[in-house]
């Protein structure tokens, strides 16, 4: 088993959702059930699946979990856009997390490809 510690992305996701939980403290108390919702829960669940897929025996199992923590940094970037394009952060305070969410979703997709190709995908 693997500790999902030990991973550079996994501590790069907790960072993440600490980013995630400051921009989403200026949303206004309307989006407290949506926007707000959606963007917290979407960033909890790209450490959260790294760390279960840690606990998987197969790679192509751990892989799956890593495409989904891929997908859920997805929903967090376009959440945080759209947070921008209603003027709720700067474009300076997108660019931030932006800078994050990349370096993140390189790292999982390099560990991806790497499964991938270590078994032959």
């Amino acid at each position: 088993m693997r500790n999902f510690k030990n991973f550079e992305i996994w501590k790069d996701g907790i960072k993440l959702v600490k980013l995630v939980y400051e921009i989403s403290a200026k949303l206004p108390e309307v989006e407290k059930f949506g926007l707000k919702s959606q963007l917290t829960r979407a960033a909890i669940s790209v450490p959260s699946n790294i760390a279960e897929g840690c606990s998987r025996n197969s790679e192509i199992e751990f892989k799956r979990f890593l495409e989904m923590a891929l997908g859920s940094l997805f929903e967090v970037e376009t959440h945080l856009i759209v947070i921008q394009e209603l003027n709720f952060i700067s474009q300076n305070e997108l660019i931030v997390v932006l800078d994050l969410i990349e370096k993140e979703g390189k790292m999982i997709n390099t560990l991806i490809n790497k499964i991938k190709t270590a078994n032959g995908q």
